[in-house]
């Protein structure tokens, strides 16, 4: 089986790219095709679904709640006093890499001036900020820029300026490797920093640090026997600027943060996303990020699941990280900005041939800790498409189109048995819109509080933030992949 597997590697990676959109069209057809030919098995289909949603939306409704109130409490807590408690703290220093492509040089100084408000000791801080050498003399400026203003405030500071390399595909992930590979010949190599005691975070360009995500970084990070196995995760808050953003994309990036923020007590299907920490030792010894690949997030964490033998795991930090909406200068554009966005999350499928071929291949796994775990990602990919047309109108589907089986009982009840299900359901949204009432950032100086009364109403957009922002893109990057149209990194427009 192993040499099969050799043999024929190129050939099962390109099965396993077609197979998310051939899932995922295939049970969007399914309805369609069915309710002609199978149409008791389709009215079942939907309510299995159905009763899968509730438990998905009701479960992660309920867990953000409980994180929710983690995070007040970590919020409050003093973790520099406790990191001083551990005789060897002194000896942690942080590397925040800070991968960006023309990002507005004030979202550069936001997000740098947020670095400045650590609790932990920033002369133990090296910021890389690594542009991309294309970006020309606009990148040139922005460092020199940055470099008056921050360089004296951090232990270390340095702009790196990653080039255009024959291989490399053009995005986060070649980049974060080629600031990371600079750091170890700079400081690692020459023994200036203690490898065992150094972190290393991926920081999104628009992201601002919780004033005391390091201190607790550091906690974590000394009082874990497994520290050189472990990928830290905080909550990601797309808030920066939530009440800048249309009404329709609000509503998709206010969703979001709320069900960020219930993944964290998911540690079963936990996967560092956005920004995130983990030690240097380890992104050293499974060869830094992937330079051929666009999403570097999941695939970190799979290469290094897969490296460590089954050793990674994802340890949640109870602290918010605040990001941008995607936003732009006009209505339409701010609403292509989003899709694009979300299409480039989706294209995350294509890690599914990574995940598959790793699953096939790693014998030293035990078998169900390495199914389990790539199952829920697929899961989460396969169904990216599916849920909102299974939950939106699978239920209306055979009754319309077979009129005979709309005259059955099961064709008569099916609606009435799906919108009941459904129903239930919006006691999760109900949860989901306290929550984000109170982790949103307060409304903004001069904005009328009729509108922040009326914020929750926002939520009847739903169903065509769910196609716009959820099916249409998942979709498109699921086709893009099946017929091997592969995207290229598109960054987010930021203004």
């Amino acid at each position: 089986m192993s040499n099969f597997l050799l043999e024929n590697k190129k050939l099962i990676y390109r099965l396993c790219e077609i197979l998310p959109g051939a899932f995922s069209w295939s049970l969007i057809l399914f309805p369609f095709w069915g309710s002609f030919l199978i149409p008791a098995w389709v009215a079942y289909y939907i309510i299995a679904f159905d009763v899968y949603w509730f438990y998905r939306s009701t479960s992660i409704a309920i867990l953000a709640l409980l994180a929710h109130y983690k995070i007040k409490a970590y919020t409050n807590f003093d973790w520099l006093g406790d990191v001083k408690l551990f005789p060897d703290w002194g000896r942690v220093h942080h590397v925040i890499i800070i991968p960006t492509f023309k990002e507005p040089l004030h979202t550069l100084e936001r997000t740098l001036r947020g670095l400045v408000l650590q609790t932990y000791p920033l002369g133990k801080i090296c910021v890389v900020v690594s542009f991309e050498e294309r970006e020309g003399r606009e990148a040139k400026l922005k460092a020199e820029s940055l470099r008056k203003e921050f360089a004296k405030k951090f232990g270390f500071f340095y702009a790196t300026f990653h080039p255009d390399i024959a291989g490399e595909v053009k995005g986060k992930s070649s980049n974060t490797a080629w600031a990371a590979k600079f750091i170890k010949k700079k400081l690692i190599d020459s023994q200036i920093l203690d490898l065992d005691y150094v972190t290393i975070t991926s920081e999104d360009a628009d992201a601002i640090l919780h004033p005391n995500y390091l201190s607790c970084l550091t906690f974590k990070f000394l009082d874990d026997p497994d520290r050189h196995e472990k990928i830290f995760q905080p909550a990601i808050h797309f808030y920066n600027n939530i009440w800048d953003v249309p009404v329709v994309t609000r509503v998709f990036n206010t969703t979001s943060s709320v069900i960020q923020t219930g993944q964290l007590l998911r540690k079963d299907r936990l996967i560092n996303f956005s920004t995130y920490s983990t030690s240097f030792a380890m992104i050293i010894k499974v060869g830094f990020w992937d330079t051929d690949v666009i999403p570097e997030d999941y695939r970190i964490f799979f290469k290094s699941f897969y490296a460590l033998k089954g050793k990674v795991t994802v340890e949640p930090i109870f602290l918010p990280v605040f990001e941008d909406a995607a936003q732009s200068t006009t209505f339409l554009k701010s609403l292509v900005n989003q899709y694009e966005q979300v299409k480039r999350w989706a294209w995350g499928a294509s890690d599914d041939a990574y995940i598959i071929w790793g699953w096939l291949t790693t014998k030293e796994i035990n078998f169900w800790q390495k199914s389990i775990r790539a199952a829920k990602v697929l899961e989460d990919h396969f169904l990216w498409p599916v849920n909102w047309f299974a939950i939106t109108i699978g239920a209306a589907l055979p009754p319309i189109l077979n009129k005979d089986f709309g005259r059955t009982i099961l064709g008569k009840t099916l609606p009435q048995v799906s919108s009941a299900i459904l129903t239930l359901s919006l006691v999760s949204l109900l949860l989901i819109i306290i929550i984000d009432w109170r982790q949103r950032p307060k409304r903004p100086a001069g904005m009328s509080r009729f509108r922040q009364i009326i914020s929750p109403f926002e939520y009847i957009l739903l169903p065509v933030v769910g196609f716009f922002f959820g099916a249409l893109p998942g979709i498109d990057a699921h086709t893009r992949l099946m017929l091997g149209k592969y995207i290229e990194y598109r960054v987010t427009e930021k203004v």
